[in-house]
């Protein structure tokens, strides 16, 4: 604890009422979230309908006797458990890295003494002392302010530092930038504004992601049809006078037969496979299911400082003296950039311009700082905006700190919140002065301040504003004396300079991509509506009379949400409630953002977005991390998403078709004469070399053509939906119907119809796996690991006739090579059949360009 002498007439709190306030309200620190022992996470992850079914599967391959089968399921049980457990315990540590944001010490008054103390021990009506760089360590009340602006970008979203006067109040984790203020501390601990957010994120639980539902209902259906179809399977043999335990048998294999159990093994490679491509895309998964969810997001909801934009200010527009109108564009702080005149071809700076440049330069406190071995960037030091105005005259080709050092500064009167303005005097190099004033065109571009304005300068003004941009106007006076402050008029306007967040280079053309994907992109932001409008209007998605949902209007409710795309003066509760308003529309939301104001929205959304370079907070509260901070890689992991389900549908239609087939055989066999088609030992075996290396391999196969030209598929559509149901059916029977054809004929020759039909569905399904792979896209490779995968299981499908072990493991008989060329030419028939259908149905459906300002309908639609 650090001591210095008080001022005389306040003494703030005794240490006495410190400690009692401390004793009753707790400290000032973020609540932690609450403890989940590790055996209440495994028991959660162990849950899931998937998992129940593969460890009943497990059960069922254990108790035949079929060991490698239980070792594979368990495995894989055992991998998805720790990745879900792993999952969670990163998702509480966005509570936690709140934490990092709180201040580690404040400046109180206590006994007439300014101590410095550890900001857990700041307590209610204590007297708090800040300065630039403090970090407010709790909700103040301000008693004094001078000059005090506060950065509130991280909590609130607002773009620019916010002046504070006395009365106001100022939040916790919110960072002093010029000035200094004292005041008096109303809330602490978790009744904070970042209290609050704590506890929203801490409470905030992300549901099941669209393909955990999905595969839920399917494990639910395929489990009871398993069931029912084996219970059919066992009853006919029971009937046809097979023995029960015989036949008890042959129904528990056709129970694991139809269900695909390298189902979770397949999705699972085929996420860790997107998340693989997605790294390598600069978008780093922190939740593996998260991968996919991308595949089926409706609407990217996204925060625009820092997202959109770049997060700084920076000099747009400038209107010199004689009323031409420049734009300025350049990186960042980087005093390097380029001018361009309204016809957009670049000029370099005319004299007027470098006047209006040179006068914002002196009338200015920041500086700039270059980049160094610790930051690779210019960074601003003091108020952005007025270092947004050193950058600008950089980029006008003058040297800041030589035009500084030449003209001298010999008087000023700082900015004032009632005039608004600030005025400097400077040594002019040549002898005499220069006074500049610069602050709100409405007070300085007014009599008596300015002789004349030139005409058309006040309507610049206004239409720069209204663009969302801040603009100052500057005045000057040329004199031989040094001017007297107290008296100053008859000013030149020397123009106008227009300040913003400036968009990202690439956004422009991120709501253009979002729609021709069939994704709206939505903007959510704390700043002011007028800005909210301009950016909306430079992206695309808002047009004049779209109107903007205002958060401190109450606009945000189910019916006030409705086909917007605009959301201003947005707070932190409001964000969830946005996106609840859409999730109840059937959307699927993906919210981006980088700030603490953020981090409950990212937690509730069905993927959370963070900027790598945003707060600590956001990242550990977010699904994906964009290493880059570029928005258009959503983009990239929208696309990678749709291939990993479309991934886990091919895989599904191969593998249940095999299945389908499989009990048709075993239903329809008897009928047909052939008492039991197919022994247990050979339905498992199948299964294993078809559902194993083939169905793995299928969820690495690349994306089809147009991905990214086709709608997201419904929220509410199965994964068996959009026809996939049918053409398993389609591709089952078929098959059923070949092995079926096959080991009846081989049976009137008098040849082993069973090991006939055993290896022409082996083959069959095998060329089904080739027929369903994705159609090569021009200039694309091919998943050779799936050729190689459907050889390998080819050739152990052979075996199983040829090999004598084998045989006697397998209950089969010899087959020779003849007959193995005809089995292999009539298993080739199902694969070509399903070739042939899928190449005539032609690419799916794309949806045409839908045009940047569309509205949002139900999830998946658009309304002209």
């Amino acid at each position: 604890m650090v001591a210095t002498t008080a001022s005389a007439n306040v003494s703030g709190l005794t240490g006495r009422d410190a400690a009692s306030r401390l004793r009753a309200d707790g400290p000032n620190t973020v609540a932690p979230p609450p403890r989940r022992h590790l055996v209440t996470r495994i028991a959660h992850q162990l849950t899931d309908p998937l998992v129940v079914l593969l460890i009943a599967a497990a059960a069922v391959t254990s108790v035949l006797g079929d060991y490698p089968d239980t070792a594979v399921i368990l495995l894989v049980v055992v991998v998805n458990t720790v990745i879900g457990v792993s999952q969670e315990v990163r998702a509480d540590a966005a509570v936690t890295a709140l934490d990092r944001m709180t201040a580690p010490t404040a400046r109180v008054v206590r006994d007439g003494r300014h101590l410095v103390i550890p900001a857990a021990d700041v307590v209610r009506d204590d007297l708090v002392h800040l300065e630039p760089g403090d970090v407010v360590p709790a909700d103040l009340r301000l008693r004094e302010a001078h000059r005090f602006q506060v950065d509130e970008a991280a909590l609130t979203g607002e773009s620019v530092p916010v002046a504070q006067e006395a009365g106001a109040d100022v939040y916790a984790g919110t960072v002093v930038v010029t000035g200094r203020a004292a005041g008096t501390v109303v809330r602490t601990g978790p009744a904070s504004a970042l209290g609050r957010i704590a506890q929203l994120v801490a409470t905030t639980r992300p549901g099941p992601t669209p393909l955990q539902r999905r595969l839920a209902g399917l494990s639910r259906t395929l489990g009871i049809t398993a069931l029912v179809l084996s219970a059919v399977v066992f009853a006919i043999g029971v009937a046809s006078g097979r023995a029960a335990i015989d036949m008890a048998i042959t129904a528990v294999s056709l129970v694991v037969a139809a269900v695909p159990e390298s189902l979770p093994a397949v999705v699972t490679l085929a996420l860790a496979l997107g998340a693989r491509r997605m790294a390598g895309a600069r978008a780093i998964p922190r939740r593996l299911h998260a991968v996919e969810t991308l595949g089926s997001v409706t609407v990217v909801a996204s925060d625009k400082t820092g997202t959109l934009t770049e997060g700084r200010m920076a000099v747009q527009q400038a209107v010199a003296a004689h009323g031409v109108t420049y734009r300025v564009r350049g990186s960042g702080y980087s005093p390097a950039g380029e001018l361009f005149d309204a016809a957009d071809h670049p000029v370099a700076a005319p004299p007027a311009l470098r006047d209006l440049a040179r006068a914002v330069l002196l009338c200015n406190d920041a500086t700039l700082t270059p980049p160094d071995g610790e930051n690779p960037q210019w960074t601003a030091v003091g108020d952005p905006m007025e270092a947004a105005l050193v950058a600008f005259a950089g980029r006008c080709g003058l040297d800041p700190e030589a035009e500084r050092a030449a003209w001298t500064r010999v008087a000023e009167v700082p900015f004032d919140q009632d005039t608004r303005r600030m005025t400097t005097v400077h040594r002019r190099p040549d002898g005499g002065y220069l006074l500049v004033c610069k602050g709100a065109p409405e007070s300085v571009l007014a009599a008596p301040l300015v002789e004349r304005t030139p005409s058309g300068m006040l309507s610049n003004a206004y239409r720069m504003a209204a663009a969302g941009l801040r603009v100052l106007a500057v005045a000057t006076a040329e004199s031989d004396a040094a001017p007297d402050l107290r008296t100053v008029n008859d000013l030149r306007p020397a123009g106008l300079v227009a300040v913003g967040d400036p968009l990202r280079a690439q956004a422009p053309g991120i709501a253009t991509a979002f729609d021709d994907a069939g994704i709206h992109l939505v903007l959510i932001t704390g700043d002011h509506p007028a800005t909210a409008a301009a950016i909306g209007s430079q992206l695309g998605i808002w047009r004049g009379g779209d109107g903007v949902v205002r958060g401190d209007e109450g606009g945000v409710t189910a019916y006030g949400v409705g086909d917007r795309r605009v959301f201003a003066r947005i707070q932190p509760e409001q964000k969830l409630d946005i996106i609840a308003a859409l999730q109840e529309r059937g959307h699927v939301v993906a919210m981006t953002g980088d700030g603490v104001n953020d981090a409950p929205a990212l937690r509730r959304a069905d993927i959370g977005v963070a900027m790598g370079g945003g707060t600590e907070v956001a990242r550990q509260a977010a699904d994906l991390v964009l290493v880059d901070d570029n928005l258009a890689t959503v983009g990239a992991a929208v696309a990678e998403g749709r291939r990993i389900y479309d991934n886990i549908r091919r895989f599904l239609r191969y593998a249940l078709a095999g299945g389908t087939a499989e009990i048709l055989v075993m239903l329809a066999g008897p009928f047909l004469g052939l008492a039991v088609p197919l022994l247990p030992a050979q339905i498992l075996w199948i299964n294993l070399l078809t559902h194993g290396l083939p169905g793995v391999a299928l969820g690495a196969e690349p994306a089809e053509p147009g991905t990214m030209r086709r709608p997201p598929r419904s929220p509410q559509e199965s994964v068996l939906g959009a026809g996939l149901l049918r053409s398993v059916l389609l591709a089952g029977s078929l098959l059923a119907a070949v092995v079926l054809a096959a080991a009846v004929g081989a049976s009137a020759l008098d040849l082993p119809w069973q090991s006939v039909a055993f290896v022409v569905l082996g083959l069959g399904q095998l060329g089904i796996a080739l027929a369903v792979r994705a159609p090569r896209r021009a200039g694309g490779g091919r998943n050779h690991a799936l050729t190689a995968a459907v050889a390998v299981s080819a050739l152990m499908q052979l075996a199983g006739v040829l090999v004598p072990p084998l045989r006697d493991l397998l209950g089969t008989e010899y087959l020779s090579a003849n007959d193995l060329a005809a089995c292999a030419a009539v298993a080739t028939l199902p694969g070509l059949a399903v070739w042939l259908a899928e190449r005539a149905s032609g690419p799916r459906n794309s949806i045409p360009a839908t045009g940047s300002a569309t509205r949002m309908g139900p999830a998946g639609g658009v309304i002209e």
